[in-house]
């Protein structure tokens, strides 16, 4: 009893609702790993945030975001505040229940349960970096949200908007890849202004521009293969000029990395960017779609303790 204090944050709905049917075997199999825990429901869009800082103001010593990718960026917005760990020796636990489970193949992690729930047994944990995001709402004001996996701006946007109102019940890459056709049916390139590291501004035209911590988007879209999520600097890729039948066609470079060969990917590094444009361009956070460009990105490196497996 006298062990790390465990909170839950559980998305009911995540993977088409069978979180919260299954919830009694999710938490059976948590509470064989590591004793007694606690845990609430979400019960609204940005909940998972209030529930996690709670659980830490509380002094719980490990936060669990049982659920998707949307999920877990919630739980990490609760972390955080003015870029800073709200305590900063508490650790971030994952039990990936969503369709698209992008931030777990970073790490090669599987989607079974115990797998999961072993990871929050024992002290093991990793530094994790954490992107910030200054943006515009959707009700013109300033915004920021953090994000541990990847951020972009352009046609991905408009397939998470696309995604969150449409059905994940064949998974999320079937979903992200019909949301895909749909949005690429109406977008056209974005032109916009970069600049990296404070330098000059640069114009480009952007089919997607993926600030990446992780390495995948889009379930299971291996956008940025050298990305390392504790390197201190993001991996940017950009897509320009990229059609539906380009994402038919090269659906294979696309999924396994090879997309960066291409002449119409460009790759860069740099630990804070500035995205401007005239055009109204929707921005896509670890899945979520809150605001639109323009909007300024810094890195915060080894912000985050990770649960990780303990050694063995």
């Amino acid at each position: 009893m006298g062990g790390p204090k465990t909170f839950l944050v559980v998305n009911p709905r995540s993977a088409n609702a069978a979180t919260g049917r299954r919830f009694s075997e999710i938490l059976a199999a948590v509470r064989r790993a590591i004793g007694p825990v606690e845990y609430a429901f979400t019960e609204a869009p940005m909940h998972a945030t209030r529930l996690a800082r709670g659980a830490l103001e509380a002094g719980f010593d490990c936060v669990v975001a049982v659920g998707g990718d949307g999920t877990l960026n919630e739980v990490v917005n609760g972390f955080l505040e003015d870029g800073h760990p709200v305590r900063e020796e508490a650790t971030l636990g994952v039990i990936p229940r969503g369709t698209g489970g992008d931030f777990r193949r970073v790490f090669g992690w599987s989607a079974r349960l115990d797998a999961a729930a072993e990871r929050l047994r024992g002290e093991a944990w990793r530094p994790l970096d954490v992107g910030r995001v200054e943006f515009v709402g959707h009700d013109g004001a300033s915004a920021s949200r953090y994000f541990v996996n990847i951020a972009s701006a352009g046609v991905s946007g408009l397939v998470d908007w696309e995604v969150n109102r449409a059905s994940k019940a064949f998974g999320g890459r079937v979903s992200f890849a019909v949301s895909t056709v749909k949005a690429l049916l109406r977008y056209h390139d974005a032109k916009l202004r970069l600049s990296l590291d404070g330098g000059p501004a640069a114009e480009v035209e952007a089919t997607v521009l993926a600030i990446a911590n992780g390495q995948y988007f889009g379930g299971g879209m291996w956008i940025a293969p050298e990305a390392r999520p504790d390197d201190g600097v993001f991996d940017i890729t950009l897509w320009s000029g990229y059609q539906l039948r380009d994402f038919v066609l090269r659906a294979p470079d696309i999924y396994s990395g090879r997309h960066v060969n291409l002449p119409n990917t460009k790759c860069f590094k740099a630990r804070r960017l500035r995205v401007e444009t005239d055009e109204r361009v929707l921005l896509d956070i670890d899945g979520e779609q809150p605001g639109h460009l323009p909007a300024t990105v810094e890195i915060l490196p080894g912000a985050l303790r990770l649960k990780v497996a303990p050694a063995a």
